[in-house]
């Protein structure tokens, strides 16, 4: 009985329809309606009033927004991660390729001698002859997807891709919180340094009125003491903050992708403005947060190569075609009659491995398992992060509410101190208690103002950023 070429092509396209392993469902991860810490913080909803792909504009910051422009260019870290993307899609890309045929061609040529034959008649050896042999031929060999083993290999490769994808953006929109943070300690750095630099030229002013007040015979000479080390102690501050500068500038160098001999950032008088921000809904971190989206892109990987697995216990099947011309000579090669071609299947099975090919199944449940917990308490982390940033912007505003406040009476006790030491009713131990306090509560006034801004870049970073999650993801 023959079997046609039709039919046994129906057969293999039926058999290639077949594909093993379960599909792919995202893993059941129940987020809460609404974040603990967000009473008084607005809903984004829609969600195009969250912050998109230039959310560090709204600090409204020339300098930071061209700053934050150059991290995805030219960060070293970033373009090693954006390799590790391509290579993703050039695996992804080899996947695809097992769907077609391999097809080649060859021409070669030899002149070969073999050994000389005995002659029946005379009785000794006979001469061999060289042979001239010139072979051009062309193969072809495709092995039908009968299982779906390349499919889910296709299928896992493109997750991968786009959990790749998703590692890019997250370290991106981690590089770039990280800049924003940086920045604005700096800029408070500076803040800092100004006030210090003034409170150094009124402590300078102090002690002079303290010599003149010695002079005239009306002060001690402990006063002038006090005065001074009042002044020399917060010079030496203001000093000290060179070396957490110069940290901060050379981290942010690093960022942008250059060395720290290269970059400087001049002092300025403003400070990046805070702004709230609408806060979306818990759900959305899922479509947001691209190290969410990338695990769970692995999740799906995982998955499709259990059935990569599954398929290794059938027998594969192989079609290969062969066809050339073979002759003696160049001349004559391409004549019909030294034409040669064959064409024949060829089924593979393998009747016994050792347990190898259950223990290979065994270990991709085992990484699905491990990449489902994985995801699940990376969503736990990016709630949590969420809820700390909530919690430490509504606690830290509360705060600088009471530190405005602070800061006014520590102000108004170091004037009525100074006016009391002129007029002779309290020594000069009040006056220099009273300042150093005072320079102390503006001190934590502007420190509560750069954990309120790292705060709020980590808030932006914590939701996802202006990542968005792909459709088909």
């Amino acid at each position: 009985m023959t079997i046609r070429a039709p039919a046994l092509i129906v057969c293999v396209v039926l058999l290639a329809a077949c594909t093993l392993g379960p599909d792919y469902h995202r893993p059941e991860m129940t987020a809460p309606p609404i974040y603990k810490e967000a009473a008084g913080w607005k809903i984004a909803h829609p969600s195009d009033e969250a912050p998109r792909a230039d959310w560090w504009t709204v600090y409204n910051d020339p300098e930071l927004n061209a700053l934050v422009a150059q991290v995805a260019v030219s960060n070293q870290n970033l373009r090693a991660i954006e390799a590790q993307y391509r290579q993703a899609v050039a695996l992804l890309a080899a996947a695809h390729s097992s769907y077609f045929p391999t097809i080649s061609t060859g021409l070669s040529g030899s002149r070969s001698k073999g050994p000389g034959g005995a002659s029946a008649e005379l009785g000794v050896p006979a001469r061999s002859t060289a042979v001239n042999t010139t072979k051009l031929s062309g193969t072809a060999s495709w092995q039908p997807d009968l299982w779906g083993g390349i499919r889910r290999t296709v299928e896992s490769n493109q997750a991968a891709a786009a959990a790749s994808k998703a590692d890019l953006a997250a370290a991106l929109l981690s590089a770039q919180s990280t800049l924003v943070q940086s920045y604005a300690q700096l800029r408070v750095n500076d803040a800092v340094r100004r006030l210090l630099d003034d409170t150094v030229a009124g402590y300078a002013r102090s002690l002079q009125i303290t010599r003149n007040r010695y002079k005239a015979g009306v002060a001690a000479r402990l006063d002038i003491a006090q005065a001074e080390t009042l002044l020399t102690t917060t010079r030496a501050q203001a000093i000290d903050l060179g070396v957490q500068r110069a940290k901060l500038e050379h981290a942010i160098a690093l960022l942008v992708g250059k060395a720290p001999a290269e970059f400087s950032l001049a002092p300025t008088s403003t400070l990046p403005v805070l702004s709230d921000m609408p806060v979306e809904v818990p759900s959305a971190l899922l479509e947001r947060r691209p190290d969410i989206a990338a695990s769970e892109r692995r999740v799906a990987a995982a998955n499709a190569k259990i059935g990569v697995a599954q398929a290794a216990y059938f027998p594969s099947l192989t079609l290969n075609a062969a066809a050339g011309f073979q002759a003696s000579s160049f001349g004559r090669l391409l004549a019909l009659p030294n034409s040669f071609w064959s064409l024949g299947p060829a089924f593979a099975e393998v009747l016994f491995d050792g347990g190898l090919r259950s223990a290979q199944k065994e270990q991709a449940i085992a990484v699905y398992d491990q990449t489902v917990a994985q995801y699940r308490q990376t969503v736990l982390i990016g709630l949590q992060e969420v809820e700390d940033n909530l919690v430490a912007l509504r606690v830290l505003a509360d705060e600088s509410v009471a530190q405005q406040a602070a800061e006014r009476t520590a102000d108004q006790a170091a004037q009525l101190s100074m006016n009391q030491y002129l007029a002779g009713t309290v020594d000069y131990l009040s006056v220099v208690t009273a300042q150093a306090n005072a320079l102390n509560t503006k001190r934590s006034g502007l420190d509560l103002t750069a954990r309120r801004l790292v705060a709020s870049a980590g808030l932006v970073s914590a939701l996802g950023g202006g990542w968005q999650a792909e459709p088909s993801q």
